[in-house]
């Protein structure tokens, strides 16, 4: 409990860049009816890392 009182600006910072890219990875894979992504994005937590590979190399683009 100590950890999280007297680092609480390290655990802001980390939910403010967590979220955003959660999002729009959630939303995209979604929007390409991958479930697997979805589920896998929604439930595993690995701080942006996940959403950012997903962004990259295996969510497809609305052009193809």
């Amino acid at each position: 409990m100590d950890l999280l009182i007297n680092n609480l600006w390290i655990f802001l910072v980390i939910i403010i860049w967590t979220i955003p890219w959660k999002a729009i990875a959630l939303w995209r894979s979604a929007r390409n009816k991958q479930l697997a992504w979805f589920l896998i994005i929604f439930f595993v937590n690995t701080v942006a890392i996940l959403e950012i590979v997903y962004l990259i190399f295996f969510s497809k683009n609305k052009e193809e």
